[in-house]
């Protein structure tokens, strides 16, 4: 049974994709779970870089992988993890109080104790509870717990590490770092799965982040109260701030230091006011999910794309992607307030914008994705490349795009015939997916980790 300290993942518990497991494979699921839990710190290295070995390990099982595939993946990343750190005793009980908490958030030496908190709090209350207290709740705790949930900014001011890059690569610096969603992403698991364990590591990573959207996030959400013009299409806004003169502006001029609290430097009015008129109703939430999901989606392959290059993923709107399934599970529980979930969303889609404009305002078209032939110049049906992104060293990222690509596909036939949706057709996912899978093992970096403005395009080899 799974609980607060132990991690157990059933056969027939496969999450949104609802494949088949067996006895075995969920066992060895659960074991390397459990190991990671135990003996791996949050972050890998002491620049905030995250571990995601429980996500990488049930997107592969939850797509259908062996328990080859996971213990490969698993051993391919365990090496340079961190130890986990040793919990201060002292400090765990004091938690409860949230004021002496404030003063250990964001600092990883004090994940252990919160994780063992959150661990304690769950066993007392159960994970449902715990969430609507500490996230859920609308009081200064759960909304301070809710801002560091969408915050990935590391943990310091220092470059990407080396073998992160291409020979002949410049240390590009990832200073104050557009939200990666990494305790969103955390948290989508252990709910999505209905495991208490990796329930408390989300809260836990989140209150060891630092909560640097909180200006933009609360400050679009005030200005939202007094704009009365109602919410039009996610995309009319990602074209309406790209066609922006002052924007393009910044945009020509601006490097990947130059993002300020989530935002790109010089564009804060005008990334505000855009962002000021997302205003979801309650009765839109379900269909705004989907158009928020297929607008990431548009965004992420529409940017995949550059004159004579091999198609490489943006790294941080991929990260847009991977989290998406996580709105899907939160619509469906019913003891999270309706207000909650929009809320949530609400957020989502304004980090959204904000950094669709951090990664340079790609064009936004489906014209490359729908003329796209596969490498293997051939259109199999896009689950029978699972093997492929089974078969990938990597450290989960892939996998979860997959995952979240097989599922956006789903979502996408109730809707197909919205003005919104921009990804549709059984021939354009089909061939979107082949590109992901492609662009994952074309030569070069696996992803495009710095802005739209070429630096790292000349890092990914010319097509043939």
């Amino acid at each position: 049974m799974a609980t607060a300290y132990t991690i157990r993942i059933a056969p027939d518990n496969t999450g949104l994709c609802k494949v088949r497991q067996d006895e075995s494979t969920a066992k060895a699921a659960s074991d390397l779970l459990q190991d990671d839990l135990e003996k791996h710190h949050v972050f890998f290295n002491p620049r905030g870089f995250h571990n995601h070995i429980s996500h990488h390990i049930l997107s592969l099982y939850g797509t259908g992988a062996s328990s080859e595939d996971m213990k490969k993946g698993f051993d391919g990343n365990k090496s340079y993890q961190r130890p986990a750190f040793e919990a201060h005793r002292e400090v765990i009980e004091g938690l409860k109080d949230w004021e002496v908490a404030k003063g250990r958030l964001a600092n990883e030496l004090h994940y252990p104790d919160f994780l063992a908190f959150f661990q304690k709090e769950i066993e007392r209350l159960g994970w449902q509870q715990v969430l609507k207290e500490y996230v859920f709740n609308g009081d200064t705790k759960s909304e301070d717990m809710m801002l560091r949930m969408f915050s990935g900014e590391l943990v310091g001011q220092t470059a990407m590490p080396r073998y992160m890059l291409p020979k002949g690569c410049p240390d590009w610096k990832l200073t104050a770092s557009p939200a990666l969603l990494h305790s969103l992403i955390q948290l989508m698991y252990g709910v999505e799965w209905e495991q208490p364990a990796m329930v408390a590591m989300g809260l836990a990573q989140a209150a060891v982040h630092r909560d640097s959207l909180r200006a933009f996030l609360l400050g679009a959400e005030e200005a939202a109260k007094s704009n009365p013009d109602p919410m039009p299409s996610i995309v009319s806004l990602l074209e309406e701030i790209r066609s922006n003169k002052t924007v393009a502006a910044a945009v020509e001029k601006a490097g990947i230091d130059e993002i300020r609290q989530g935002v790109l430097e010089g564009t804060w009015d005008e990334t505000i006011a855009i962002a000021s008129r997302v205003k979801i109703k309650p009765e839109e939430l379900d269909e705004r999910t989907a158009e928020m999901y297929d607008s990431t989606i548009y965004a992420s392959a529409a940017a995949a794309f550059r004159p004579g290059k091999y198609p490489k993923f943006d790294f941080i709107l991929m990260h847009h992607v991977n989290v998406n399934p996580i709105f899907l599970v939160i619509n469906r529980q019913d003891w999270i307030p309706i207000e909650s979930k929009v809320r949530l969303l609400e957020w989502k889609i304004r980090i959204d914008i904000a950094h669709y404009v951090n990664r340079g305002c790609p064009p936004l078209s489906l014209e490359n994705v729908a003329s796209y032939v596969p490498t293997d110049k051939s259109i199999g049906p896009a689950d029978a490349q699972l093997p492929r992104v089974h078969a990938l060293d990597d450290d989960g990222h892939a996998i979860k795009l997959f995952r979240a690509l097989i599922l956006g596909r789903e979502l996408s036939e109730k809707y197909g015939d919205r003005d919104w949706a921009n990804v549709k057709g059984d021939c354009l996912w089909t061939r979107l997916i082949h590109l992901m899978v492609d662009s994952a093992e074309s030569p070069g970096p696996r992803w495009i980790r710095s802005k739209m403005l070429g630096a790292s395009w000349a890092f990914i080899p010319d097509l043939p």
